[in-house]
């Protein structure tokens, strides 16, 4: 995606259309859009005509992008755990890493970033009926795996809103609920983690259509994206119009939740009841 935008930028700036960008490395207008979105993989040779068309002479600049290309073409780590995966679920992973802010609404359950793994471990039992032991392992050991984002030394900012109906699910025993909870309130006090409870007594708000995600990226030539997750797919709106409503709906849901404090009072609340 970030190479994408970037021959997009210079393509713009010198005024060449898709269609002229295509017939330079033999190809159609439709995969010159596709390349610009991020939505193929890059030959070395084609980037490096593009540039060339583009007016693009200077050997660091040239350099830069043609890695960035040959980083495009490597598989994420995320790829060998491909056979427990549905296919529209790389792609988010691959945005999920790449984010540097993650804004999301939650009804059902726990956002998967803030899952332990024995809450985990029940919800994909639940989703994956019928799956082996080592399956459902490897599904949990994925979802882990990606919760070192929130940790590492460049992590995103992670802006959350749990509607109390997930907190309240029972998924495991509970002493796993219990654990859940307690690794909310303890994640929720990192600085880059801000997380908001949507207490049952507000009624009926913004998120009514149910979870989602919007992810935002560290380059200004990339667009914000929000994904979807349905039973069998998923969704990728990048129209400004689109992610704009969903902001809408997100900053609603943050404006009328408790605060983070105020959230993890709730939390505390709902341990004692567990």
């Amino acid at each position: 995606m970030l190479l994408g935008s970037q021959l997009r930028r210079l393509r713009e700036a010198r005024g060449i259309t898709r269609e002229a960008a295509g017939y330079s490395i033999r190809a159609s207008e439709s995969k010159i859009s596709r390349m610009e979105l991020g939505r193929v993989s890059f030959k070395t040779r084609d980037v490096e005509d593009l540039l060339t068309l583009y007016g693009i002479t200077d050997d660091v600049e040239r350099q830069a992008l043609v890695g960035l290309a040959r980083e495009a073409n490597v598989a994420g780590w995320w790829h060998s755990y491909s056979d427990v995966l549905p296919n529209w679920f790389p792609t988010y992973v691959g945005l999920e890493g790449a984010a540097s802010l993650i804004r999301a609404y939650e009804v059902q359950f726990v956002h998967g970033l803030l899952q332990t793994e024995a809450y985990a471990h029940a919800v994909v039992s639940r989703g994956m009926k019928g799956a082996s032991a080592a399956d459902i392992d490897r599904r949990v050991a994925l979802r882990l795996e990606r919760q070192k984002y929130l940790v590492d030394e460049n992590a995103p900012d992670f802006h959350i809103v749990l509607d109390e109906a997930a907190l309240r699910r029972p998924y495991g025993s509970r002493e796993v609920m219990r654990g859940q909870l307690q690794h909310l309130i303890d994640i929720s006090e990192r600085p880059n983690v801000r997380l908001q409870v949507m207490p049952f007594s507000f009624g009926g708000h913004s998120g009514e259509s149910g979870a989602f995600t919007i992810l935002s990226f560290p380059d200004a030539d990339l667009q914000d994206v929000v994904y979807l997750e349905q039973l069998t797919s998923a969704l990728y709106l990048d129209k400004r119009e689109d992610v704009s409503q969903y902001e809408q709906a997100l900053k609603e849901l943050q404006d009328d939740s408790p605060g983070p404090d105020e959230s993890r009072d709730v939390l505390r609340g709902l341990i004692q009841l567990s």
